[in-house]
């Protein structure tokens, strides 16, 4: 629990979905010399015959183009929290191609964080259940289509609840939008808490103190699968949220875990409609990359149609990166993130960088 009561929390994080709809200029369009620069990198890796787990920032050379993203890590942890960056042309490369591009684009801000237990580096968000009626893992077939875990969800083509993950900043690359469907949304977590602490303080005060959530097969969980963390939390006057409803309903079924009071639930449906009501829509165009942190914006989709031809469905590309110039968090928070020191790599899916380790 923070000390004291809640408080509002100003700053360019506080945004509305409104203020978004209104400028562009959060949108960053790639010049010509931008996409030369990706172009001579992947050039110099495909020289070199190295595989894009092995390239590093300095195997992926990006010239005046690490200069935008250097503009664009300083903006997502001192500004509005996200970033999109529009233009790169996918069609001219192949699936192993991106997904060069796209880790050597993420080694010039910070570090890939697994994704998953059996270490998944670049997840691909495309609708599985629909291909394999299973949850693919790198290997072949790994999971139920019918378990209820984020990632059987994100996986799917239905629609995607307001949640953060466990990251400091994600990546979206967009190799293919939907037939219909598939929008983006994003929403200010700080809006979101400043909103609830003007309408129900009470409640907003609520979600300051421990929730319980499943691990749900995200995490091999060590001893336990479930654990306890605040919605929201300050430290040192930066706020940090993590939120997923999904995770913390599926901990309600676990024995020993204890069970919400009414009012605990009545914060996450305020919480939920509040979200809703502030965020921002974003129809991804291929090409797009959308830079989100995790600890001051949420993201949620809208459930999407693919097209039936082949090699046309919707395909995100996915990094998680943790960041060198990320906030200290409060203490607790260790349980998910592994360390709450600033700027050291933390996050992702803690088993599996142990078992790498």
């Amino acid at each position: 629990m923070t000390a004291g009561a809640p408080r509002h929390i100003d700053g360019p994080e506080a945004w509305h979905g409104d203020d978004l709809a209104a400028s562009d200029d959060w949108i960053h369009r790639l010049g010509p010399e931008e996409i030369d620069d990706v172009d001579a990198a992947l050039d110099a890796a495909r020289r070199r015959g190295l595989a894009w787990r092995d390239i590093g920032r300095d195997e992926f050379p990006l010239g005046a183009f690490a200069e935008t993203l250097a503009r664009v890590s300083h903006e997502l942890e001192h500004g509005r929290g996200l970033r999109l960056l529009r233009g790169l042309p996918v069609a001219r490369y192949s699936a192993d191609e991106l997904r060069t591009v796209i880790w050597g684009i993420g080694t010039h801000l910070g570090t890939a964080m697994p994704q998953s237990s059996f270490g998944e580096m670049i997840g691909e968000v495309r609708d599985e259940i629909r291909a394999y009626g299973k949850v693919r893992g790198p290997d072949g077939v790994t999971g139920d289509a019918s378990h209820p875990s984020s990632r059987a969800r994100a996986r799917s083509s239905g629609p995607l609840r307001f949640h953060s993950d466990r990251a400091d900043v994600i990546a979206l690359l967009c190799v293919r939008p939907a037939k219909a469907g598939g929008v983006s949304k994003l929403a200010s977590s700080v809006a979101v808490h400043n909103a609830m602490l003007a309408r129900r303080p009470e409640l907003c005060a609520l979600l300051y103190g421990d929730y319980y959530r499943s691990r749900l097969g995200e995490e091999l969980g060590g001893e336990n699968a479930y654990y306890a963390l605040p919605v929201w939390g300050l430290r040192d006057g930066r706020f940090t949220s993590h939120y997923s409803r999904t995770f913390v309903e599926a901990a309600q079924k676990l024995p020993g875990v204890p069970k919400m009071t009414a009012q605990q639930d009545e914060a996450l449906d305020l919480h939920a409609a509040i979200a809703e009501e502030l965020c921002h829509h974003v129809a991804l165009e291929a090409g797009d990359i959308n830079f989100i942190n995790n600890h001051v914006v949420y993201h949620a989709r809208t459930a999407y149609q693919d097209d039936d031809a082949a090699n046309s469905d919707r395909l995100l590309m996915r990094l998680w990166l943790s960041m060198p110039n990320s906030r200290a968090l409060p203490e607790g928070h260790e349980v998910l993130w592994g360390s709450i020191a600033a700027g050291v790599p933390r996050g992702g899916v803690r088993e599996a960088i142990q078992a790498a380790g």
